[in-house]
């Protein structure tokens, strides 16, 4: 008698990764941010009127967000080639995202005027840093495109500096307040820093090169927030880009 063995198909089972997650919740901040002050605006037509800049940066944004859940989403599906023939595409939407964003930096932070001093400056200062570090480190994960390890840990740090924005817009909503929240934002994103820093050690048991740069970058430009806010020549240089725009 002849004996049959038949082989039982293999079974996967989906495991969603630490940087799947760490992409849902930024996008979560992001998109719950800004459907209170922008989306839901727009889709009752209560939206105040802005610069077509301001509505093409926000497209522009949210392809991006999508994209990069995507892509973890990818990689936990084990598709690895569709995940790489969309990073050309990723690369087009990311330089898109600093174009636009560097251009939104000499636009006024708040188009009333009704913002000033302290705050007026914040919000400047937060514009700038987020087009520098969001550039330096998005070309450190492109740079490290081979490593997967620093390459994902490049991305979700240069997602943090584009952050505040959407956080602001949460923390203004829960708390009724038109102040802005600058420590809450701060320490939103600093727990975001300090759980790429702790999903290294507790995997590794260490610190790769790409954790240390991203949080050093990133909690450096947060001390440096008060000294330069704070300083005459940043109040002149704020003044000169808005100089350079037509709607203030």
């Amino acid at each position: 008698m002849t004996e049959i063995i038949t082989e039982k198909p293999a079974t996967y089972s989906l495991r969603l990764s630490f940087y799947f997650w760490m992409t849902a919740i930024m996008a979560v901040l992001v998109f719950g941010g800004f459907s209170i002050t922008y989306w839901q605006p727009m889709a009752t037509s209560s939206l105040a009127p802005l610069p077509p800049i301001v509505h093409i940066h926000g497209f522009l944004f949210s392809a991006w967000m999508l994209l990069l859940v995507t892509q973890s989403l990818l990689v936990n599906v084990r598709n690895v080639p569709l995940h790489r023939s969309l990073g050309t595409f990723g690369i087009a939407i990311a330089t898109l995202v600093w174009i636009f964003a560097l251009m939104l930096t000499i636009l006024p932070s708040d188009p009333t005027g009704q913002t000033t001093g302290f705050q007026y400056f914040s919000l400047e200062y937060l514009s700038i840093s987020a087009v520098i570090l969001f550039g330096v480190l998005f070309t450190l994960a492109i740079r490290h495109v081979r490593n997967p390890d620093n390459h994902r840990r490049y991305i979700l740090f240069a997602i943090i500096p584009l952050l505040p924005p959407g956080i602001n817009r949460l923390y203004m909503a829960l708390l009724d307040t038109f102040t802005l929240p600058l420590l809450w934002t701060y320490l939103t994103m600093d727990l975001l820093v300090a759980a790429i820093v702790i999903h290294d050690w507790r995997t590794r048991g260490a610190l790769t090169s790409a954790s240390v740069t991203g949080a050093v970058l990133i909690v450096g430009t947060q001390l440096l927030h008060v000294p330069i806010t704070g300083s005459e020549s940043f109040a002149d240089f704020c003044m000169f880009l808005g100089s350079l725009s037509g709607y203030r």
